[in-house]
């Protein structure tokens, strides 16, 4: 239940405590104070991210060099046939877990929805464990980008050091961070069309290379036909592909972070989810497609590609080389050196967001709270920047043993997260449909729920156990296997530790809070309550998104 009040121009608004969790207790919340101007702690996020943006955004997060530089290690692992499965079921729970988040983001638009949403549904000390997982995933990230930056960069200047590079990275993607959310949107818009362009223009130089329009040469099928294709290794190279395959479409979700400043959730979002399917479809399965009809799986190259400095041998560059065109490990390398700078700026961006709120939510410290009069979580945002920077320092010390360390901790941090938003929408809708509401009122509905999400959870289960499997066999490496599968306990002890200091309870269906659309403390949502089963905004109201 919300009540909402007025207090002359500023705006109080009080909801009834639910689940014995403090992180719903009666504040004054959106962002205003009752008396005098906004303070730093109490200004709001700005609605400022239009659906161009959004939905760039989205496309912008399946791409990265997991397919540019990494897509031919699945076809060295599983043959031409093998990959393209792997790649088909993994595209596919992506879509499950786009649909999940589309689904619960659209009728609680917020910019945290894995703490929230699992603190909201689950328990509320999962959601401080996967908030922090899902900061800590990113941070990585964006650490491992700016050393990603400076290889880059030394491909064509190779006589300064990589770390001025990556420095000036670091200092590009906190002033886009540091100045609007508008900025940070068009930014990545333009990030994101560039990305789409060389996929496309990939595809269709692709299609002419095995035609043999160019190249001199027609491929057709006969790299389908080598020994030991199109599978190789069976069942088991389909699973090795699909653990290597996950990767490359980790970031995906960051549109679900930009939910909470976009200007109209309840339009945009759905337009969003529903052309995840064809993206999938267009940028990964049809380039998986082209690069196994043309470069053989048998080809050294393909698994020797693993970093952005191995540009000049990734499938990419291969397959224009193969055109005539000689130029393609520079246009590559710019291409890549985009998405590396795309995917730092999303992951700052996202770090910012989801420790502001954690501080809101009063998970983190209250100093990350403070908001700029631009929108801006400024605190939040140079700590997540210092803490990257750090990263970038340890990858020059010693041997890399420590970064190395770090980086292969981030890999199962990210499914740890797509798992908990599976599971957040899978208790969400039993919630909403014991507690009498009706299906067909939501905004927007995920297909084939529920197999949807319990499949995603099933393939995510599968995969996080399979990290380590490089580690075990054929031989065991124990520094590489704890590093892999570290991630978990530290899971396990921020969800144990939360859950005794704060005395969390697990939420029960029937008191799953599914009654009021405003998120707590903090979020620039809509503030309408629900009357009742049937009346949530069946095409009879229109929501105040300020």
């Amino acid at each position: 239940m919300d009540l909402y009040e007025e207090k002359g121009n500023h705006h109080v608004d009080i909801q009834q405590q639910t689940h014995g969790s403090d992180e719903f207790s009666p504040k004054v919340a959106i962002g205003e104070v009752e008396d005098g101007a906004p303070t730093a702690e109490h200004r709001r996020l700005k609605r400022s991210l239009k659906g161009r943006h959004m939905g760039m955004i989205a496309i912008g997060g399946t791409i990265g060099t997991g397919l540019f530089i990494g897509s031919g290690t699945t076809l060295a692992t599983a043959g031409p046939a093998g990959s393209l499965i792997a790649y088909l079921l993994i595209g596919s729970m992506v879509f499950f877990v786009c649909t999940s988040l589309g689904e619960i983001s659209t009728f609680i638009p917020c910019s945290d929805p894995f703490n929230h949403f699992a603190a909201r549904f689950l328990d509320p000390a999962l959601g401080f464990a996967f908030g922090w997982n899902y900061w800590f995933s990113w941070m990585l990230t964006v650490g491992s980008e700016l050393v990603a930056c400076g290889i880059i960069v030394q491909f064509w200047l190779r006589s300064l050091n990589g770390v001025v590079w990556s420095l000036i990275a670091m200092l590009l993607m906190f002033s886009i961070n540091a100045i609007s959310v508008r900025g940070y949107g068009e930014t990545e818009y333009w990030f994101s069309m560039i990305k789409v362009i060389a996929v496309i223009i990939f595809i269709i130089v692709g299609v002419l290379v095995v035609t043999g329009a160019v190249g001199g040469h027609t491929y057709g099928s006969e790299n389908w036909h080598l020994e030991g294709a199109p599978f190789k290794d069976n069942i088991v190279g389909i699973l090795k592909s699909c653990i290597i395959a996950a990767f490359s479409f980790q970031g995906t979700e960051i549109v679900g972070v930009t939910v909470g400043e976009c200007e109209n959730p309840r339009r945009d979002v759905p337009r969003v989810i529903r052309a995840v399917f064809w993206r999938i479809l267009l940028f990964y399965i049809l380039s998986i497609l082209v690069i196994g009809l043309v470069i053989p799986y048998t080809d050294e190259n393909l698994v020797q590609a693993s970093s952005p400095g191995d540009i000049g041998i990734s499938p990419f560059t291969i397959v224009f080389q193969k055109a005539g065109a000689k130029w393609a490990a520079h246009i590559m390398n710019g291409v890549v050196l985009i998405t590396v700078l795309s995917a730092g700026n999303s992951g700052l961006y996202a770090c910012t967001r989801v420790l502001w709120n954690l501080a809101k939510e009063g998970k983190a410290p209250r100093l990350f709270r403070r908001v700029t009069k631009r929108g801006i979580p400024i605190w939040a945002l140079l700590f997540t920047t210092l803490c990257s920077t750090a990263l970038l320092a340890i990858s020059y010390i010693g041997n890399q043993v420590v970064y190395v360390f770090l980086v292969n901790m981030s890999g199962v941090t990210g499914f740890i997260f797509w798992l908990g938003l599976s599971l957040s929408h899978w208790r969400f809708r039993l919630a909403y449909v014991r507690q009498g509401f009706q299906v067909s009122d939501l905004p927007y509905k995920a297909a084939f729920f529920p197999f949807g999400p319990v499949y995603a959870c099933f393939l995510l289960t599968v995969i996080i156990i399979g990290q380590g499997y490089g580690t075990i066999w054929p031989s065991f490496d124990r520094v590489n296997f704890v590093s892999t599968y570290l991630s978990l306990p530290m899971f396990v002890i921020m969800w144990a530790g939360w859950k005794y200091y704060k005395k969390t309870k697990w939420v029960k269906l029937d008191e799953a809070d599914v009654s009021t659309r405003q998120t707590p403390k903090g979020f620039a949502t809509a503030h309408e309550p629900l009357q009742g089963p049937g009346s949530i905004l069946a095409g009879n109201a229109t929501p105040n998104y300020e």
